[in-house]
């Protein structure tokens, strides 16, 4: 079945009560197109989860100074004249707000979205999870240039034996894992399964393994196909690994530790959530859930220096080395969508030249964090695919014709 845009008509599913037959969410597909236009607004009705609490203390307070940006026009991919009200439709966005010199120039919702209807992040989950492995750092519980195997054993017997935890944040461990998202057979595709996100499929090979929960996935996962450190490849189960070396080393659930160390601190308005396995494990690579305002907040507290008034938060140390850290790395397939870029500690670094990151996921996920232009840009999306070369090149551009426009 098509997707639709939000100029289109929306179908009624899940509606009306009881569900007709062929509007129920598909349990193997429900993240796929047109479902998921319904589901990343309401993972919590198909998938268990897990809070994230914003506690009790004030909410971070954001300005707003709104401007119309529907008009602002700049050139597509193919040369083609395009404005901020095209790409917001043509890129299937569910909400979009613009940051600029201390205050919200742009916020809307597509596609039934409220400022409190939390969103699937899909990778942008690994941005926020490995800033609080910064913050962690920064605390002396963990040293990037450890080995995983010291904080966790186990490892020694896997594909990352020998790696560090830095290599991890890079994504430039030589572990053998492949991230085809369109094969069953793969082992993003057995994530899928490991994370309870999908059940086993029923064209499934004879035979093959279906991890019951992450970390059994981890430990099978035994073969390298480079030497650690010699190449960026992207692999969401690092997030995963990095993510149980900070459960084993505070004690505490990953859900509870970005409650603690960054949503209460950052002044978040609502609660987040996980999606967790059958081990009660909080998916790190791509199971958080968010409002758009707060991952605002987000951006912003990454924007401010990691500073949240006179409290600093994220370790100084922390953002500039995500800004202008060690950037050697990345790969040609990377280079498509941002042919200057690099990665680093889990973030997409726009152009190594400049101070410019971002969070990213599939189907269309992202937080733009902008020191150059004072500014932070948040589009949540639900495309049909999983990647789209045309729909991120087009976001991008407008989010630079934006910032050229309204900058002070």
């Amino acid at each position: 079945m098509e997707s639709y845009r939000n100029s289109d008509s929306r179908p009624p599913i899940m509606q009306p009560s009881p569900v007709l037959p062929q509007w129920r969410i598909p349990r193997a597909d429900w993240d796929r197109p047109p479902w998921n236009r319904w589901t990343f607004q309401n993972v919590r009705q198909i998938l268990a989860t897990t809070n994230v609490a914003r506690g009790a203390g004030p909410q971070q307070p954001l300005q707003s100074d709104l401007q119309d940006l529907s008009g602002v026009s700049f050139t597509g991919v193919g040369g083609s004249p395009m404005t901020v009200s095209d790409m917001l439709d043509q890129t299937y966005t569910d909400g979009f707000l613009v940051y600029m010199d201390g205050r919200i120039i742009h916020e809307s919702y597509y596609n039934g979205m409220d400022r409190h209807t939390q969103h699937l992040a899909q990778s942008m989950s690994k941005s926020i999870v490995a800033t609080v492995t910064g913050i962690m750092i920064g605390q002396g519980l963990l040293d990037p240039a450890e080995l995983l195997s010291a904080y966790l054993p186990e490892l020694e017997s896997t594909g990352w034996a020998g790696a560090s935890l830095q290599q991890a944040l890079d994504m430039t461990t030589g572990v053998q894992f492949i991230e085809e998202y369109t094969d069953i057979d793969s082992d993003i595709g057995r994530t899928d399964v490991a994370s309870g996100w999908k059940p086993i499929p029923d064209n499934a090979p004879k035979g093959s393994y279906w991890p019951s929960c992450i970390w059994d996935q981890i430990l099978s996962l035994t073969q390298t196909d480079a030497a650690h450190g010699a190449r960026f490849y992207y692999r969401s189960i690092e997030t995963d690994v990095i993510a149980h070396v900070m459960e084993r080393v505070s004690g505490l659930k990953l859900a509870e530790l970005v409650s603690r160390e960054l949503w209460m601190k950052m002044g978040a308005e609502d609660d987040a959530y996980f999606t967790v396995d059958s081990a009660g494990y909080a998916l790190a690579d791509g199971g958080f859930n968010a409002t758009l305002r707060d991952f605002a907040r987000f951006g912003v507290l990454n924007l401010d220096n990691g500073r949240r008034g006179t409290e600093q938060i994220i370790p100084l140390a922390w953002i500039d080395d995500v800004r202008s850290g060690d950037h050697g790395l990345f790969n040609d397939a990377s280079r498509t969508t941002l042919p200057l870029g690099r990665y680093r500690n889990q973030f997409w670094i726009e152009d190594a030249s400049a101070a410019n990151v971002m969070c990213r996921g599939v189907f269309g996920q992202l937080i733009y964090i902008a020191p150059d232009d004072n500014m932070v840009a948040v589009k949540l999306s639900s495309w049909p695919e999983f990647l789209n070369q045309t729909h991120s090149l087009n976001t991008q551009a407008a989010l630079r014709e934006i910032a050229r426009v309204f900058k002070a």
